[in-house]
């Protein structure tokens, strides 16, 4: 483990090897399991488990309550609600051990994930996408999407900065920081990209 110049709270554990990145904080009754990469200024909410080899990005916020199970990549600056539930095996049973079916999961930069969600493994959260709570991801979710509902549906699309998008004749704008994004192949951009 690399020498502490990060927070951890004296009720958590850190299993070894793993590696923790500078200015991360890991609250109350949380284990991070061993093999795991969390990067910088990572906050960990309490009670929460990141079981062995999974990747956490830097500035990734992780509320209370989550269990990020192997599997899950997390890239910079994603968001995971509290309560939030991942999974790493599509048919679990207790009899039958399947830890050479774990399914990876990817959360790209910048998404953010709604309180009490349910992430089925093997999906792909798009870059800025935003999960609204308590829904139910069970396919792909595409970039700047905002999906909500079980199964979890598109609704509409959110700006890096989180506001919901209004449509304007052929382009996209977010009515906070007016940010314009554009439509190509079924896909949001930001305009110029």
């Amino acid at each position: 483990m690399d020498k502490k110049d990060y927070l951890v709270h004296e009720s958590s554990y850190i299993d070894e090897p793993c590696h923790i990145g500078k200015g991360t904080k890991i609250w109350h009754f949380s284990h991070i399991m061993k093999g795991c990469y969390i990067g910088e200024n990572c906050n960990i909410g309490q009670n929460v488990v990141i079981s062995p080899n999974v990747k956490i990005g830097n500035n990734v916020k992780i509320q209370n309550n989550v269990s990020v199970y192997t599997g899950v990549i997390c890239e910079d600056d994603v968001f995971l609600g509290p309560s939030c539930v991942f999974t790493n095996v599509i048919n679990p049973r207790s009899f039958i051990v399947r830890k050479d079916e774990y399914k990876t999961t990817l959360i790209k930069k910048g998404a953010s994930i709604g309180a009490n969600a349910t992430i089925v493994c093997g999906k792909v959260i798009g870059r800025y996408a935003f999960v609204g709570a308590g829904s139910v991801v069970t396919k792909d979710v595409p970039d700047y999407a905002l999906v909500v509902g079980n199964p979890a549906k598109i609704i509409g699309y959110v700006c890096e900065c989180g506001e919901k998008l209004a449509k304007k004749e052929h382009k996209y704008i977010c009515i906070s920081c007016n940010k314009e994004y554009q439509k190509k192949n079924n896909s949001i951009y930001p305009k110029g990209e």
